[in-house]
């Protein structure tokens, strides 16, 4: 994820930020969107950088430039912004100055959010009663078992493939559900996106994603050991629980239901982009978003925090009632968490409604991330916390996915016109 831990001090930084020899594909133009507070800190250490266009966003607060760097360079920015500030990454990468300045003007928001009803209990009450927080761990242990799931390595591919056949298993046997693997241009990790067919309204569409790349604050190598328990194998993890359930009580979506697990979130949402605009390309109606980018360290008083900027408020406010509803004996809290620190930012950016759930406050998350410590050991070899997460998602893609009922007709008896 793109929210991060503890300050360090100025050395470190200044050695993480040591020019290396890139090659001449990496030494290629790219350009990044990134939000004020990190671009002062990329100054610092690559002072010829300069906006090429700046501009406030609504539902943020600060101002956003549209930077060219080079590629070689991004690792490096990351990596320096994650020591110096509680936000790290905090930018998303652009193939063309074109992209860099459109994302300047995002999308206008879609007038598609439903009524928000909470009114499919009998669905939702057994799915959650179905969950466990074992089979969270399984997921999280075998995600984290890679050597690293970096976007650019082999052990980043083999997590996408082994991602792929476990959701193609489970699903075996539902017609209505295909899972395929998504090719990226200019890296090989493929993200993988598992849909349901809606049996009623298919071309309305809900999304549930988490990122399934992972990364070291240091220099990356096929070999560096960035096991990412928490960001992101336990939201990959919990998301993978709440299919199982719906699978296990065969619940069978009206609205078309996506569960996404984005490649190369770390290195400025590339997958989740590639993704959001292409349904937008398509004209497709998405009527909600969830993102659950690390869920499984408890850092804060609260259960779950919502995050409320570059988010939808609306959406916010029922996540807030769907907690109340059906998962009463949880806290929920609220926070901010800056300029595109996790791929629902690509769908918000396409004027789609999205929310985040997170597992702690802005300033206490997990201290471990980005590092070899980020192991499911180090969030207390459990995954409780992760299941509130897992229960959450089910209950939102349900109650989305399940579309408003519909008042039965009136009927008439003995001649008199009754109203059910």
């Amino acid at each position: 994820m793109n929210i991060c831990h503890r300050l360090f001090g100025l050395v470190a930084v200044l050695a993480l930020a040591a020019p290396t020899s890139p090659s001449s594909a990496a030494d290629k133009k790219v350009w990044i969107t990134i939000g004020d507070t990190a671009f002062r800190q990329v100054r610092q250490l690559l002072p010829n950088v300069v906006p090429i266009e700046s501009r406030q966003l609504a539902g943020g607060g600060q101002t956003i430039h549209a930077v060219s760097v080079r590629e070689h360079e991004l690792e490096t920015i990351a990596g320096a912004i994650h020591q110096r500030l509680q936000q790290c990454g905090g930018f998303v990468f652009h193939t063309t100055e074109a992209e860099a300045r459109a994302a300047l003007r995002p999308m206008p928001a879609t007038d598609s959010s439903p009524s928000y009803a909470i009114d499919h209990r009998e669905l939702v009450v057994p799915v959650l009663a179905q969950m466990s927080d074992k089979p969270i761990e399984t997921t999280i242990l075998k995600l984290s078992g890679f050597t690293n799931r970096y976007y650019k390595s082999p052990a980043g591919v083999d997590a996408s493939n082994w991602l792929f056949t476990t959701w193609s298993e489970m699903t075996r046997g539902r017609p209505d559900i295909t899972v395929r693997q998504i090719t990226h241009a200019g890296y090989p990790q493929q993200s993988v996106m598992l849909s349901i067919a809606g049996s009623d309204q298919a071309d309305e569409n809900i999304v549930l994603g988490a990122h399934l790349d992972s990364i070291l604050v240091s220099r990356m190598s096929d070999t560096a050991q960035a096991p990412g328990a928490d960001d992101d194998a336990s939201g990959v993890a919990s998301l993978t629980e709440a299919l199982r359930a719906m699978l296990e009580l065969q619940y069978k979506p009206k609205r078309s239901i996506h569960i996404v697990a984005y490649a190369a979130e770390e290195v400025g949402l590339r997958g989740s982009q590639d993704i959001a605009r292409s349904f937008k390309q398509a004209n497709s109606k998405v009527v909600g978003v969830l993102q659950l980018d690390m869920t499984n360290y408890k850092g804060a008083a609260n259960d779950i925090y919502l995050f409320t900027d570059y988010t939808d408020n609306k959406q916010n406010a029922f996540l807030a009632q769907l907690v109340t509803a059906y998962l009463p004996d949880l806290k929920v809290g609220y926070d901010q968490c800056g300029y595109a620190c996790s791929d629902h930012a690509s769908w918000q950016a396409q004027g789609y409604p999205t929310s985040m759930p997170f597992e702690s406050s802005f300033a206490r998350d997990n201290p471990a991330i980005h590092s070899a410590k980020d192991t499911y050991a180090n969030t207390g070899g459990q995954a409780l916390h992760a299941l509130k997460f897992a229960r959450l998602a089910a209950a939102f893609a349900i109650e989305m996915g399940s579309t408003e009922k519909q008042k039965a007709p009136p009927r008439l008896l003995g001649g008199a016109l009754l109203n059910n």
